[in-house]
């Protein structure tokens, strides 16, 4: 059975998941555990592994079952061709790879991380809201290292990963 990728809106995936299930449509929602960026603690949620993502089951591919999902409120489109309108099917072995991935009990990360020398955007501390670069990236520690210039100087802040994103 053919699984096709829908687009949704920005932090839509949950209600269009369960406006789906609703309409009696087999959904794929992957989500993955990782550490909250709140001021004041950090816990661990749920969100989900593709951003604006889900998986939708079709045992037959129809117009109607295609309209099926895009009524739904939330979905923008099905991930298709740009030349035609026509959905592509997602592999079943690259269902099945993530099924797996999300069932054990790896740790995972969604890696949006900034890279060195791209401009990054302080989240948290002292320095929020300031733009700087990326001088120094340790993934494996999650450290950053970003220089700002402040003055016409240049100013080096080690930073964690939940005190920066990518710009």
């Amino acid at each position: 059975m053919p699984w096709y990728a829908v687009y949704t809106k920005s932090r839509f995936e949950d209600r269009v998941h369960a406006g789906l299930v609703q309409r009696s449509v087999e959904t794929f929602l992957p989500k993955i555990e990782v550490w909250s960026r709140r001021k004041d603690r950090r816990k661990k949620i749920k969100i989900p592994m593709f951003s604006g993502y889900l998986f939708v089951d079709f045992p037959e591919y129809t117009n109607e079952r295609k309209l099926t999902v895009l009524t739904v409120p939330g979905v923008v489109k099905m991930l298709g061709r740009p030349d035609s309108h026509e959905p592509i099917p997602v592999p079943e072995a690259q269902i099945g790879a993530i099924k797996r991935l999300i069932a054990s009990d790896v740790e995972i990360q969604p890696c949006l991380y900034p890279k060195e020398g791209e401009r990054a955007m302080i989240t948290d501390g002292p320095f929020r809201g300031i733009e700087g670069i990326v001088v120094q990236a340790d993934y494996h520690r999650h450290l950053f290292v970003v220089s700002i210039d402040l003055l016409q100087r240049s100013v080096a802040i080690k930073l964690e990963e939940f005190q920066i994103e990518k710009v």
